[in-house]
């Protein structure tokens, strides 16, 4: 019985996808569509009541209007797009995914959000509940298929509405609806953003568990004034700017090699970090602008301070996962039109701390962290679901060492953007703050 209720299912996967083959997706549906097919996200508020305000809390509600996003679209896509043609298409496609309505309207680049336009509706109730399927096998750059109208698309069958007509959508429910904004390749053919093929690669795809269950995890309740108590998903989608997200995503354990070092002598700590929560990668998504990395002090009996560097594992690419004073992000002044742009510090974090991250490399093989300026992918040093790395610190004592107990403290942080960037570009502090992920503590004792 079961099998024949996955083959069905899967059969409706398919039948959706061929029926949405010719219908505009992607790059093919700029301006296609018009503001007013699509219902404002105050018209649905009046039934559904939570869900409005939940997702007037998520990012979904502010994927145009965010100011780092803002930023980062004019400032640089669109600036970047009249220096160099090929990038317009590029600046344009940023709205397939941060302002739909306004793509689909081919009303791009949209008004400033300080406009108030529709466009500051970013990813409304109507452009997900719209989607019937995507064009193509592999969901990326807005490749969904939107068919506005009274007809709305759920998870839920038989459910009625005295304002519109409601279809049980099974492909709302895979990880493929989300994999259509939540995948990206550039220009360059590169996949500068892949969590749901990271999903789909990891341990919980194989346990279908999709992206749904973290990010709208279902509680009772009533997803409409006029229906009965169910579970129902809520529109939370709480992820990277959320701290409680971020609180304990990688669980870290420390111990020394030896409990008891003579004053002379030199102690090694070994550093465990497990990624315990997400489906997909640490860092994910935009993971050209992010930096997680583990940062490392001792304390010793008298309470002076030290910080230990990471022990080099000798790996290709190595050098982009250690915190080092070197410049990068050179090609920020062709947006900015700054010639002969020499950079900017590229970690803005403790020389010597690891970094778990992914550099991406422009055409000339400098880092950037301008996606659509991507030519290539260098080494992936990030934490994958349910994977434990494990990092080794080695430190000799120094000569003013105190005798008696030593404190060790790992402190994993996350920032959303590097810091020099952020203040390069004048982005608000709030966007290069420091998030702590988790600490963990061990300690020693040094004798005579």
């Amino acid at each position: 019985m079961r099998t024949l209720k996955f083959t069905l299912v899967l059969l409706l996967i398919i039948t959706s996808n061929l029926l949405s083959q010719d219908l505009p997706a992607g790059e093919a549906a700029l301006g296609t569509k018009k503001y007013d097919q699509y219902e404002k996200p105050e018209a649905c508020k009046s039934c559904h009541i939570d869900i409005y305000q939940q997702w007037t809390q998520a990012m979904m509600s502010q994927a145009y209007t965010h100011h780092w996003d803002e930023i980062e679209y004019f400032d640089l896509a669109v600036a970047h797009g009249k220096v160099d043609e090929k990038f317009k298409p590029v600046s344009d496609g940023c709205n397939g995914c941060h302002t739909p309505l306004a793509f689909m309207a081919g009303d791009v680049p949209p008004p400033r959000p300080s406009e108030n336009s529709r466009a500051n509706e970013s990813v409304s109730c109507d452009v997900c509940h719209t989607i019937n399927g995507l064009k193509g096998d592999t969901p990326f750059n807005f490749s969904y298929v939107s068919q506005p109208g009274r007809l709305k698309y759920g998870p839920k069958p038989g459910l009625t509405s005295p304002h519109h007509d409601t279809k049980e959508s099974d492909f709302m429910k895979q990880a493929e609806f989300c994999g259509n904004c939540h995948n990206e390749k550039d220009p360059y053919g590169v996949w500068v953003k892949s969590t749901q093929l990271e999903w789909k690669e990891g341990p919980y795809s194989k346990e279908g568990v999709p992206c749904h269950q973290c990010h709208m995890p279902k509680a009772w309740g009533k997803n409409a004034n006029m229906s009965k108590e169910d579970m129902v998903a809520q529109h939370l989608f709480h992820g990277a700017h959320d701290p409680g997200k971020l609180a304990g995503a990688v669980e870290i354990r420390m111990h020394p090699e030896e409990r008891e070092v003579e004053y002379d002598g030199t102690v090694v700590i070994k550093v465990q970090l497990f990624n315990a929560k997400a489906g997909h990668k640490i860092p994910t998504g935009s993971v050209e602008d992010r930096i997680v990395w583990l940062h490392v002090t001792a304390r010793d009996a008298e309470g002076k301070e030290y910080h230990l560097p990471v022990d080099k594992k000798g790996f290709d690419g190595e050098e982009y996962t250690i915190a080092a004073d070197v410049l990068a992000y050179q090609d920020l002044g062709i947006p900015k039109g700054i010639p002969d742009f020499k950079g900017l510090q590229r970690d803005g974090v403790p020389i010597g701390d690891r970094i778990f991250r992914m550099p991406y490399l422009d055409p000339q093989g400098r880092m950037t962290i301008m996606q659509w300026n991507t030519a290539k992918l260098g080494v992936d040093y990030r934490i994958g679901p349910r994977e434990t790395k494990i990092e080794t610190f080695t430190w000799e004592l120094p000569d003013d060492i105190a005798i008696g107990k030593v404190t060790f403290k790992a402190q994993l942080n996350y920032q959303k953007l590097v810091k020099p960037v952020a203040e390069f570009l004048g982005v608000p502090e709030d966007e290069s703050e420091i998030n702590i992920i988790n600490t963990a503590t061990t300690w020693v004792e040094i004798y005579e």
